[in-house]
């Protein structure tokens, strides 16, 4: 019973995965285009919200330390990320990596797990594009009713967050249709998100006062930790941009690249936006929905508070296209494991996307976009992210000692240290998390266990070996194994 809960997928299993035509996706995306997707889904709500809300609740002006702490732990899990996905380059991103490592209850835990990290993740970023599409159309003389315009009980009167619904519909439309089509777009917001960016830095530098960074750390060191859980957010970008493996032309070049340079661009900006922000208004005036825009917006340039607000909404719109990128892309690998319904792992004749997961998560996503407020939907989403981090640590270090030989084209440097630094700093940002959040996960964990001894361990491929194996070996040759239901899986995708 214990060992079949460790039971893992060979290496070469899944990179066999490229073989099978009906359960592929197309490789159409290059280094250039995943560095893109990075900085997408790195710069948006993290730094154009949830940088003034943890100013304001945990760190102050010491904000700009709290990036720092974040990037570290970033640092660390991003160079583990990249030797993973040099080796499987499919879809799946740390679900496919623990897998592969750790053995099949780790899968499941992680796969689960980054459900609640771009579920969870979408539902938070969506509420902070709203409020800036509300800010900017309030610019433009136009005020959307308070009832459709927020969530319940963050506004009195409000019923629902209208905007933040139909953004994610239309999002997962063009999804849909097509990665290519998607990740052009996101270059387009990439390229005007940056643009905004320097407007408010370029603005705002010359009316930084120095006295708003004082005191530095008005809640002490531990809200400075807390404010590096909370902004965490920020950063979840390269773990998406993995999960684009099986679309990426030369993955074991080019995921590598995309990783590392939009992370290292991205910390740039992210510690000099802070530096400006905490430095044009006092901390205390920044918990609000549009903090970037309304502290420009002090300083009498408002024309420069309703540009950057445009800017605001192309870059949150990025962020909202990767991790819509990101989730229904774990679902297909843990469908195709058999692990969740097979009916999920279907991908379009035409256009060769996953979209029956892409149309169920927009749908899910909308829902609760619709009655969430953003703080509760940032903590979840950083405690997934980080805890998802901890285990592929772990899982570079266990595959360096099971297979040292393996071919790496991309090595993360001084393993055991660098795993183990991350595992660190990862765990120690998770305890530094409200104590609810911890509430809220353990429930989200339970349930995820519950549903893995219901049905994924009794459906899983490699818990149903010992009858399609013989036929898998037969058809090796052929590189393809038929099963009893008729379904197609490539040579070796089934191994102990």
């Amino acid at each position: 019973m214990l060992k079949k809960l460790f039971r893992k997928k060979s290496i070469q299993s899944v990179q066999a995965l490229e073989l099978d035509q009906e359960h592929h996706l197309k490789r159409t995306l290059s280094a250039f285009d995943l560095t893109c997707l990075g900085i997408g889904a790195i710069i948006g709500v993290g730094i154009f919200v949830v940088t003034g809300t943890a100013a304001a609740r945990f760190a102050g002006p010491g904000i700009m330390i709290s990036f720092v702490l974040s990037m570290v732990a970033c640092v660390f899990a991003a160079l583990c990320y990249a030797e993973f996905a040099s080796i499987l380059p499919v879809a799946g991103s740390a679900y496919n990596y623990s897998y592969a490592t750790l053995g099949e209850i780790f899968a499941w835990i992680v796969g689960w797990d980054l459900v609640l990290e771009y579920v969870v993740g979408c539902i938070c970023v969506s509420i902070g594009w709203s409020g800036y599409f509300v800010n900017v159309l309030k610019a433009m003389g136009i005020n959307m009713p308070v009832w459709c315009s927020a969530a319940p009980g963050t506004v009195p009167g409000a019923i629902i967050n209208l905007p933040a619904v139909l953004i994610i519909l239309v999002l997962t439309g063009l999804l849909v249709l097509g990665i290519k089509q998607s990740a052009r777009f996101t270059t387009l917001l990439v390229f005007i998100k940056i643009i905004a960016i320097l407007v408010f830095l370029g603005v705002g530098f010359s009316h930084v006062n120095p006295a708003n960074w004082t005191p530095l750390m008005p809640f002490g060191f531990k809200g400075i930790m807390t404010g590096a859980a909370i902004v965490f957010l920020a950063y979840i970008g390269f773990d998406a941009v993995s999960t684009a493996a099986e679309e990426t032309k030369n993955p074991q070049r080019n995921l590598p690249i995309g990783i590392i340079a939009s992370l290292l661009i991205c910390t740039v900006l992210y510690i000099t936006v802070a530096a400006v922000l905490t430095g044009l208004v006092p901390y205390t005036q920044l918990d609000n929905s549009a903090p970037v825009a309304n502290a420009l917006s002090s300083t009498g340039f408002k024309w420069s508070g309703a540009l950057v607000s445009t800017g605001a909404i192309a870059g949150i719109t990025s962020v909202l296209i990767v991790l819509l990128i990101g989730q229904p892309r774990i679902f297909f690998a843990m469908s195709r494991d058999g692990l969740v319904w097979p009916w999920w792992s279907k991908v379009h004749p035409k256009y060769k996307t996953p979209y029956r997961t892409q149309i169920l998560c927009g749908l899910v996503v909308a829902f609760f976009a619709a009655f969430i407020d953003i703080g509760t939907a940032a903590e979840l989403t950083n405690i997934g992210t980080l805890f998802a981090f901890t285990l592929v640590c772990g899982g570079i270090m266990v595959l360096r000692y099971t297979d040292p030989n393996l071919h790496r084209a991309f090595r993360a440097p001084f393993v055991p240290v660098v795993p183990l630094l991350g595992m660190i700093t990862c765990i120690a940002l998770m305890f530094s998390l409200p104590y609810l959040t911890w509430i809220r996960f353990g429930v989200w964990f339970v349930v995820g266990i519950a549903i893995y001894f219901l049905y994924s361990r009794k459906h899983s491929l490699l818990a149903n070996n010992n009858s399609a194996i013989s036929k898998n070996n037969s058809a090796f040759s052929n590189n393809k194994s038929v099963l009893a239901d008729g379904n197609e899986l490539p040579a070796g995708a089934i191994a102990e």
